[in-house]
């Protein structure tokens, strides 16, 4: 049962459907490679032992076929994904003891496609944040270099398929919080287009920008997962009734005659020379494979960061109303008035984090200044889409970097907030125009993983997952490892 960790998810499932192992033993292959490497890693909160090896028995009672290449699979949850049962914090001391009473439609999907959820994975507290740092609980490190921030706000969720702990994870992305993290991990994130995954039983953060979407360490398994959790959903008002198409169904590493679009914002003022470098021969690699790369320009991209941070802070400052001491969550002990009930449990229940952004929140939304600054954010939103669905009059898909920078220090960032907004400014305006966006593995810098990130138009998935497969197929970056997998970086 050696080396199970090491396998993708469609190699797991070749050994499940031909009998070679069952899901019991994978199950408790992955529980052992946690344990192991857990201490290094810290991506967990919460794990889920006992209901997984139930799950994993009646799965093996069934039987696995060929033609369901999900089940029996070991796969995380970002700990902002309501789980009966199990434990859901959203990494708040807020939310310590919270334990839902019903599953988020994504789980439903999940349980649906006989996989195995095997713990809640850290984040950063409430998904603010750039690192994973504002945790409450712990601080998940890069399963390359352990003196390293994992991104975030899906840090555990990208450092757990890293590290070989599980093969599959669901995060969360707001303005980059699957592609950052994805990219200074070395693995596959993809963020849906804005309405393709229901957010029913996501605890939200930013209601107009939050999307669900999988962790992997290829491509082709990226697309699998992306097929089970997508779909229309009557619980969520923004959820799409768009029909989901086979997202492996283009994976033939064919690009000729793709028109591909590099904005020259995106190797600008502020991006690792290294970086920069990585994404020009990915163009180069697009160019050999016979696609069409051309520069273009996305002019209001420029302001993104503070559209971004003001739509988003506001909508925090709404959603996070409901953590009032009273009905759920953390409660003050050291009360004497109602008055208190709320402000001594929210004082002490919120990280600084979220305390800053819902006070910019709700500056925003105030009488006097709505119309200066959450007015104006919607309006550079528009302009950003604008420049999006001008590009894609004449392109199939936007290429550049996930990230300006490769994964930095523990504790570099977290005490210059502005620093790690900033660091988001190439995956933020993708969010603001409900597009689809993916990180894949691109290189390397400084002996730490570079990002690829692809932009595609709203609901085509499909050709994202081709141009990645075909880059994918046309390098070896995604082959490489880092060392607890048994790698040399």
């Amino acid at each position: 049962m050696t080396k199970l960790y090491d396998k993708s998810l469609v190699e797991l499932h070749n050994l499940l459907a031909s009998r070679e192992i069952t899901a019991t033993d994978l199950t408790r292959a992955t529980f052992d490679r946690i344990n192991e490497t857990e201490p290094k890693v810290d991506s967990f909160i919460t794990l889920n032992e006992e209901k997984a090896l139930e799950l994993a028995k009646a799965i093996d009672l069934k039987g696995i076929t060929e033609n369901n290449v999900l089940a029996g699979i070991p796969i995380g949850i970002k700990d902002n994904i309501v789980t009966k049962d199990l434990r859901t914090t959203a990494a708040s001391k807020m939310l310590y003891n919270f334990d839902p009473i019903y599953d988020a439609t994504v789980m439903d999907k999940v349980y649906q496609a006989d996989m195995i959820p095997v713990g809640k994975l850290n984040m950063d507290e409430f998904a603010m944040g750039g690192s994973s740092e504002t945790s409450y609980f712990k601080t998940t490190k890069n399963a390359w270099d352990h003196t390293k921030v994992p991104g975030g706000s899906s840090g555990g969720s990208a450092a757990a398929v890293a590290a070989g702990q599980i093969p599959v994870s669901l995060g969360t992305d707001t303005g980059g919080s699957i592609r950052q993290p994805a990219a200074f991990n070395g693995i596959v994130g993809m963020k849906p287009t804005y309405g393709r995954v229901s957010r029913y039983g996501l605890i939200a953060f930013s209601s107009s920008l939050d999307q669900i979407g999988p962790l992997t360490r290829n491509v082709e398994d990226n697309a699998y997962t992306l097929n089970a959790i997508s779909g229309f959903d009557a619980q969520d008002g923004t959820s799409s009734g768009r029909s989901v198409p086979d997202f492996t169904s283009k994976l033939t590493g064919e690009v000729k005659g793709m028109r591909i679009a590099l904005p020259k914002e995106y190797l600008g003022e502020g991006i690792q020379p290294e970086i920069k470098a990585a994404i020009l021969e990915a163009a180069d690699t697009y160019r050999k494979l016979g696609a069409i790369v051309e520069e273009v320009s996305l002019p209001h991209s420029k302001y993104g960061v503070a559209a971004y941070y003001i739509i988003a802070s506001s909508e925090a400052s709404s959603n996070l109303q409901r953590f009032d001491g009273i009905r759920f969550g953390y409660r003050s002990e050291n009360i004497e008035t109602l008055e208190d009930v709320y402000v001594k449990s929210r004082s002490e229940g919120f990280g600084t984090e979220v305390k800053r952004r819902i006070m910019l929140g709700s500056f925003s939304l105030s009488s006097g200044f709505y119309d200066a600054h959450f007015k104006k954010a919607g309006q550079v939103r528009t302009l950003i889409k604008q420049d999006f669905d001008n590009v894609f009059k004449n392109y199939d898909i936007i290429i550049g970097p996930s990230a300006p920078n490769v994964a930095y220090g523990l504790g570099e960032n977290i005490a210059d907030p502005v620093a790690m907004y900033l660091s988001d400014l190439l995956t933020i305006p993708v969010n603001l125009a409900g597009l689809p966006g993916m990180s894949i593995p691109a290189g390397f810098s400084e002996g730490l993983p570079v990002g690829l990130q692809i932009i595609g138009k709203h609901f085509d998935e499909q050709t994202m997952y081709q141009a990645a497969y075909a880059f994918e197929q046309a390098t070896d970056f995604h082959t490489k490892k880092p060392v607890i997998l048994g790698g040399d970086k």
